[in-house]
């Protein structure tokens, strides 16, 4: 079948598609998030008379006037509380753990009554010393120590890169980045009675936001009811339970009306996670002829005080490339700061950047080509679990990838090249990402008009999920994608899956298959019992002997013996057949599984004002079987865009006396825009692994981005011959 274009395309292009902040109900209030001045200390008094007598306001919310629901009850009154530091609930007690936390949630009748009234509100502060510089906390501070996250792990001898013949060493540093989607977080929410509550939540996670607000408030499964039908980007901002949300849950409870809160811009830095700052060692030992002989893989990193966020920095070193000694370790420093979260390739994108740049530093340190040294040490099977992969067809993908840019025509020495005036850079990176399946529950109706309705509780932050399961759908079933429903965005759905971590596709699209195949196997049930095959030979028919195709079932050795779907069910007597598909996580611990890309980029660097302009990229892609290459493809591009801010613009930068964000806007954070992003090529090698899932898929969200900002800084280096090891590489670094 050919590709399809997004079904859901019309709605978001023509404004039907509603998101979290735009759903309206009758004498609806507005919720506005006043947050602390300071980073680490405690409040003593506060202020909201001011805000309480501005007009329209109906209460202003804050720790000592909010009702507290039966979920903040963690400790009896006989009992002393966890550390306050380490157990963060809104509005639960007067302890201040980061710049612009939440202390007050002002309600009024409009929203721009409840900002104009949330800048009234005044805290006095007993403040504390703060620490948020992560190189200070580096040479002072202590990491957070115990847990399965930060076991040192060793293969071989620890360190064994420091007697190979030829070694290299170096340090890489990213700054925090911030996801900043198009659509802000937002809540609305919609009580009836005590008891029962529906809310518009900005989510990848149906049903843990269900989870948590059952847990909130005692609730059971059936009375809380989650509605994300459209999410406006995310790129794991969306997976937690954030703050704005429950206290959204608490106040609308409390005005007993209907409430919107909305987050602004600069709330968007604070309030919903951003990745963590690193700064990653590599030790790189090799032979002289390009052989591996040991990789260390060193990470420090960042967290909150209040809890703890680890991510898999070094694991990719374990596995990627063929080296009989590699050691890994990891540590996090907890900072007076928001929490991070996941952000798009949530730890191999940091590391995979590390471990790619000093891959290409081997390179040039035994004097062999960056593509022929990865080909070289390439991994046939995993070397960290000793077991084969389910699929891999890397080497595939860095061919596909060499050849659409060019690779073979490039003077391998660096600054050798040049376009008129501009230095001219080629640079290679790997990306991998791992491969998995869930579970997942999906609601199959086929009517008797031959309209499949297909329903999960299932949310789609932009990859395509709805487009991609509808073409699966048509291409098992064989009736035309315009015949097919896709509905999703409801927790009352059958339960779904998480959307994140490049693993929907895999998990939901095995319900979806397999579900096409019961209701297969119920309309070839039906036909048995009629006389439209009846004959001895025929009558015994399965699966196998028949092609569904253009909603007919005709034998596969006879196609003009055939039946439409919508006369089966007639034959039935019943107006449709409705079953609920559901699908048991992949476990098979035989074999490892990972996504993999071949990010290849050239760039043109003007040699008088250090300006990086990305000239071309072809990203290969080892992801399976592609099930709709249209949005996969829009996969691609969209993390390559994000790798671009990556490599060359995006950096967090907090004032350390104060714990607050500079540069919380975009006006002063700096993302890609049209002109920073050239021609991008997608390709796929589109083989099919045979173990994870009956579609042949894999993951492809996370491969797009990770690897992809180290082929930047190797291009950078092959044009200058400078290697800028801290992100962004910005003209400053260069000149």
């Amino acid at each position: 079948m050919k590709d399809l274009d997004r079904v859901d395309g019309k709605a978001k292009v023509t404004g039907a598609a509603k998101y979290a902040a735009e759903y309206n109900y009758p004498n609806l209030a507005y919720g506005i998030i006043a947050g602390s001045t300071i980073a680490n200390g405690s409040i003593i008094a506060m202020d909201t008379k001011n805000a309480e007598q501005a007009p329209g306001v109906l209460t202003v919310i804050t720790h000592l006037n909010l009702p507290k629901p039966p979920g903040y009850k963690s400790v009896t009154e006989n009992e002393k509380p966890l550390s306050p530091k380490k157990e963060y609930k809104v509005f639960a007690d007067n302890i201040i753990r980061f710049n612009g936390q939440p202390i007050a949630l002002v309600i009024a009748d409009t929203f721009e009554r409840a900002v104009y009234a949330a800048s009234l509100v005044k805290a006095q502060y007993v403040k504390k010393e703060s620490h948020t510089d992560f190189n200070e906390e580096r040479k002072t501070g202590k990491p957070i120590e115990g847990g399965d996250d930060f076991k040192n792990y060793v293969r071989g001898d620890a360190d064994a890169y420091k007697k190979a013949p030829v070694k290299i060493e170096a340090e890489y540093t990213i700054p925090i980045e911030v996801h900043n989607p198009i659509e802000m977080h937002a809540v609305t929410v919609v009580w009836e009675g005590d008891d029962k509550v529906t809310v518009y939540d900005k989510t990848q996670s149906l049903m843990d936001a269900q989870k948590n607000i059952m847990d909130l408030f005692n609730l059971p499964e059936k009375n809380v009811h989650i509605i994300c039908h459209y999410i406006g980007g995310a790129f794991g901002s969306a997976f937690s339970f954030w703050p704005h949300t429950a206290a959204a849950v608490m106040g609308a409870k409390k005005i007993g009306k209907p409430l919107k809160v909305l987050l602004s811009r600069d709330q968007m830095f604070t309030l919903v996670g951003y990745r963590p700052q690193a700064v990653q060692k590599l030790g790189i030992g090799a032979r002289e002829d390009g052989k591996l002989l040991g990789i260390t893989h060193e990470a420090d990193a960042i967290t909150c005080s209040y809890q703890t966020f680890t991510e898999g920095i070094v694991n990719i070193s374990r596995t990627l490339y063929s080296c009989p000694n590699v050691n890994t370790r990891y540590k996090v420093y907890p900072l007076d700061l928001s929490v991070p979260t996941w952000m798009r390739g949530p730890g191999e994108t940091t590391g995979t950047y590390a471990l790619e740049c000093a891959i290409d530093e081997m390179a040039y340190a035994v004097n062999m080509d960056p593509l022929e040294f990865r080909l070289l040490n390439y991994s046939e099977t995993d070397p960290e679990n000793n077991r084969p992969y389910s699929s891999k067809f890397l080497r595939e993908a860095l061919q596909l990838g060499a050849d659409g840019i060019g690779w073979k025509d490039r003077n391998p020495k660096p600054r050798s090249m040049k376009e008129g005036d501009l230095l001219v850079g080629y640079g290679v990176g790997t990306g991998v990402f791992g491969a998995w399946r869930g579970g997942a529950s999906v609601g199959a109706k086929f009517t008797s008009d031959g309209t499949l309705i297909l329903q999960t509780a299932v949310t789609d932050m932009g990859p395509g999920t709805a487009t991609a399961m509808t073409k699966l759908a048509s291409d098992k079933f064989g009736i035309p994608a315009d015949k097919i429903k896709f509905i999703m965005g409801d927790s009352n759905l059958p339960p779904g899956i998480n959307q994140g971590g490049s693993g929907t596709t895999s998990s939901l699209g095995t319900t979806v298959n397999n579900a096409v195949v019961t209701l297969k196997q119920k309309l070839i049930d039906i036909v048995k019992q009629t006389s439209v095959f009846h004959t001895e030979k025929i009558h015994d028919v399965d699966l196998k002997d028949l092609v569904f195709e253009n909603g007919y079932m005709m034998l596969a050795s006879d196609p003009s013996t055939k039946i439409s779907y919508t006369e089966v069910l007639k034959y039935s007597g019943s107006p449709q057949l409705e079953i609920i598909e559901k699908s048991e996580d992949y476990n098979d611990n035989k074999y490892s599984s990972y996504s993999y890309s071949a990010h290849f980029v050239k760039v043109l660097v003007n040699p008088a004002t250090g300006v990086v302009t990305i000239n071309k990229v072809v990203s290969a892609i080892d992801a399976g079987t592609i099930v709709s290459e249209k949005t996969a493809r829009s996969q691609i591009i969209g993390g390559v865009i994000g790798g671009i801010g990556m490599a060359l613009m995006e950096e967090g930068v907090i004032d350390h006396r104060y714990g607050r964000w500079v540069n919380n806007s975009f006006a002063d954070y700096h993302v890609p825009v049209n002109k920073d992003v050239p021609h991008i090529e997608a390709l796929f090698v589109n083989k099919p692994d045979p173990i994870i899932n009956p579609m042949g898929s894999k993951g492809i969200g996370e491969v797009s981005m990770t690897g992809f900002p180290a082929a930047v800084a190797n291009a950078v280096y092959h044009a200058t011959g400078k290697r800028i090891r801290e992100l962004p590489i910005t003209a400053d670094k260069l000149i």
